[in-house]
């Protein structure tokens, strides 16, 4: 039987340095190498996904954006993707309207784009785009029609919980939404995808595609419920949220100490790590 294995990025296969292993790289390197099935599925890009795993080089397909892309990790070639219909353009005319700064993800003239109005934008969307100032998607605009442009494929918010609180609850339904606070800075996010987009969707696509008998997912947070509920067997890092470890086949080492390629290589080759 054909077994895919697929991890959350952030808090499960990252350690909290936002950075894979040393070993972590070695070890996915290899297993992949000698023919294990793996990805791994994650909200960030495929340029800031490949920023932290520098090193993990092997050739398999990333779920990237919460699954509105696959990708392969070693070409960049697209391999599934979601986008939003024009609808998706009233959507953000009216976040501006009550005073939010949303950054418009989406394909501008054939090239990906991280949109956002450098006039308009709160402190804390403006802090986190800046993180963003050397990529290549880095794309701020000082008119609406530049930032509505081009084929959108995801809205990031960043603001007060009680502000950003209301449009999750308007557009929870129609499209695939997340709201949450960052794990690292703590500030509050409301991340709005199409509503076929998911992490378990992109997976069963990919299962299907490598034409897999099983599935096997690690995570860490409740953005990767949807893929527990899908998988044979699901592990929970230690450094889990309760509300996934209670959901979970078993609970494995924590991302600080590797504990998913450990997993994998015990798994795989049999044999205990020191």
């Amino acid at each position: 039987m054909k077994t895919l294995y697929v991890s959350d990025l952030d808090g499960t296969l990252l350690r909290t340095n936002q950075k894979t292993s040393d070993f972590t790289n070695k070890i996915i390197n290899e297993l992949v190498e000698e023919g294990l099935l793996f990805s791994y599925a994650t909200a960030r890009s495929y340029n800031t996904s490949h920023k932290v795993t520098e090193g993990m080089t092997a050739d398999f397909p990333l779920i990237v954006y919460n699954g509105v892309f696959v990708r392969d990790n070693a070409s960049g070639e697209m391999l599934l993707k979601n986008f939003f219909d024009e609808e998706i353009k009233e959507v953000v005319l009216e976040l501006i309207e009550h005073d939010l700064s949303p950054i418009v993800y989406a394909y501008v003239d054939g090239v990906e784009r991280f949109t956002f109005n450098i006039d308009e934008v709160n402190d804390v969307t403006l802090e986190f785009a800046l993180t963003r100032e050397n990529d290549s998607r880095y794309r701020p605009i000082k008119s609406l029609e530049e930032l509505i442009a081009g084929e959108i494929f995801y809205l990031t918010l960043i603001d007060d919980e009680s502000k950003l609180k209301p449009f999750y609850d308007k557009y929870k339904d129609k499209y695939h939404c997340f709201f949450q606070k960052d794990m690292y800075t703590g500030n509050q996010w409301l991340e709005i995808i199409p509503k076929n987009a998911s992490k378990a969707n992109a997976i069963k696509q990919l299962k299907d595609m490598l034409n897999c008998d099983r599935l096997v997912v690690f995570g860490d947070g409740v953005n990767d419920i949807d893929m527990f509920e899908i998988a044979d067997e699901a592990y929970a890092v230690e450094n889990a949220v309760d509300e996934l470890k209670e959901i979970a086949t078993g609970v494995i080492a924590c991302n600080d100490e590797d504990g998913v390629a450990k997993w994998l290589y015990e798994r795989v080759k049999g044999e205990s790590i020191k």
